[in-house]
């Protein structure tokens, strides 16, 4: 059974974003049309999208967003609805929903803000601050889902046969492997460089655990390896790694891919798990030097390297997608904040990067990731209890529009040492949460 909808034009904007709420998150099959008469004589489900209504059938007031090409300011009010805040709200009889569902949820999942604030946190990234959701408080929301549910309900309403499909949550663990050894496989110059820092400093507890990693008498703290493979077979874990594989830098500071036990590494990770490249903070923008190291993580696993998470999350929009669809990338994992848990395109779903600057879809698959270990320890502040508090918050709201929640971690974190002592205890109790 299929919808038909009318709009006043197809375009771009308008067949992507229906695409996305009606097919991919309501499952329903849908044609459109421009033809009134047309859109009458149909026997059958119908929607109407457009400024005016013109009958009884379920209608959507538009505003002027998707018909529209080039980027500009926004100005819209917003309106309560049901548990959340919406904006482009609109007045008028019949309306099906208070607001212009379809505007407001390519306004997040295009990121349309993005394109207009030159606001930039020192990373040059764009500050989760700045956001419409955080202003407003929703973004720790996944929105679109929502709201994608409820029309599905008012649709329903009128068209009881209607099949709109439930979704299904799902977990996807995900980890940043920045540096694979503390003290282990640096090198002569950097490791005699890490006992002269320590003995600057003073710090005698980092000069004996170094000494004991380097004798083979104590685990290297960022070696949790093993733990998360134990995770991995008894939660049946599906999780993807992102290698950096950049240049020793101020930021990037990994070990050399060159090191044989880094790329047996490597390649045991490839045998239990999908393996992305993290490209290096010093890549930003660099197309040529991303290239480089995409092309030595795929030397090491003799396979095409497909996914990709940026390091620090460092992500122009739209050239840093631009960047990674030249270089075959066909799927990302950066989108989300390192400042703020939440959902920085208000969808809980894998969505095609629209690029506004070119104003088309693209086929890159964006997977944004809802909570990061970082996020809650650096930036929030939070101790354990707390950290595991508002992951089984996000949890819950991802489960309850069956959505698919991703989380960043680092092995440095599964490591349970100085800093992030309880963690990997935390990390279990949040699986053992989305199992429950």
């Amino acid at each position: 059974m299929k919808l038909l909808v009318l709009v006043p034009k197809v375009t771009g904007r308008v067949m992507y974003i229906f695409d996305l709420m009606l097919k991919q998150l309501l499952g329903l099959e849908f044609d459109m049309v421009t033809d009134a008469d047309q859109f009458m004589a149909f026997d059958g489900p119908k929607l109407h999208y457009g400024p005016q209504r013109i009958n009884d059938e379920p209608f959507i007031k538009s505003v002027d967003l998707l018909f529209e090409r080039h980027i500009h300011e926004q100005s819209f009010r917003t309106v309560g609805f049901e548990g959340t805040v919406a904006p482009y709200a609109v007045y008028g009889q019949g309306n099906l929903m208070p607001f212009d569902v379809f505007a407001a949820s390519f306004f997040l999942v295009a990121r349309y803000e993005e394109y207009l604030s030159q606001v930039r946190d020192n990373y040059g990234r764009f500050r989760a601050e700045s956001t419409w959701m955080f202003e407003n408080g929703m973004l720790q929301k996944p929105l679109v889902n929502i709201w994608a549910i409820a029309l599905g309900k008012r649709l329903q309403e009128h068209y009881p046969e209607l099949p709109v499909k439930q979704a299904k949550f799902e977990f996807i663990p995900t980890y940043d492997i920045d540096a694979a050894w503390a003290y282990k496989h640096k090198g002569l110059y950097r490791t005699l460089g890490g006992f002269v820092r320590d003995m600057a400093s003073g710090d005698r507890d980092n000069i004996r655990e170094r000494h004991q990693v380097l004798r083979g008498k104590r685990e290297d703290p960022f070696d949790s390896f093993e733990f998360q493979f134990a995770l991995q077979k008894e939660f049946k874990l599906k999780p993807i790694y992102f290698i950096l594989c950049g240049d020793y830098d101020t930021n990037d500071k990994n070990i050399s891919i060159r090191k044989p036990a880094f790329q047996s590494l490597i390649k045991r990770l490839g045998d239990y798990a999908d393996v992305g490249i993290h490209p290096s903070f010093s890549s930003y923008l660099d197309i040529n030097k991303l290239g480089t190291e995409i092309e030595r993580l795929s030397e090491v696993l003799h396979r095409p390297i497909t996914k990709s998470r940026q390091h620090f999350l460092r992500m122009n929009l739209p050239r840093s997608y631009q960047k990674l669809i030249e270089l075959d990338i066909s799927d990302d994992y950066t989108m989300g904040f390192a400042s703020q848990a939440g959902f920085r395109a208000g969808i809980a779903d894998t969505f095609r990067f629209y690029d506004l600057e070119n104003d088309m879809v693209t086929n890159l698959l964006v997977h944004p990731f809802a909570l990061m270990d970082g996020t809650m320890r650096d930036y929030l502040n939070l101790d354990v209890e707390a950290s595991l508090d508002l992951a089984k918050q996000l949890v819950d709201e991802v489960k309850a529009v069956g959505g698919k929640f991703i989380y960043l971690t680092h092995n440095e974190t599964l490591g349970g040492q100085k800093r992030w002592v309880g963690w990997p205890e935390m990390y279990r109790n949040i699986l053992e949460y989305v199992n429950a």
